[in-house]
């Protein structure tokens, strides 16, 4: 009796579905331990994330406000009076948006806190 390899492949196809079912539940609870052990959605920022996010906000605001004090002192030729005071205003509204920014990253603590406070422990771990 001759085998083709289509014949090989159907005596061996229930093992191989089974292996295939086994692999599918054990990548399905690997994802899942993931999601509960990841992060409280899209909103959530880790600590390096928002660190750099602060100093981005900061060198934007330091930036702009050079930016725009080189731009008036040479509209006005009065350099280096504005690229002074523009910079340290830069400096001020970029020292305001991290301060925001960290209450903001407070507020969501404090809300992943609560929510995780209120959940019932399921005891599946």
């Amino acid at each position: 009796m001759e085998f083709s390899g289509a014949d090989c492949l159907l005596t061996r196809s229930q093992p191989d579905k089974d292996r295939l079912q086994a692999l599918d539940a054990r990548l399905r609870a690997a994802k899942g331990r993931e999601r509960r052990d990841g992060p409280e959605g899209k909103g959530h920022l880790t600590q390096v994330q928002a660190g750099w996010r602060m100093v981005t906000e900061l060198l934007a605001g330091i930036g702009i406000g050079f930016a725009m004090g080189w731009g008036m002192d040479s509209l006005l030729g009065t350099q280096p009076l504005f690229i002074v005071v523009m910079t340290l205003l830069g400096f001020a509204a970029g020292i305001k948006v991290m301060l925001a920014t960290a209450a903001e990253i407070t507020a969501q603590a404090k809300r992943a806190a609560a929510r995780q406070a209120n959940r019932p422990d399921t005891g599946s771990e």
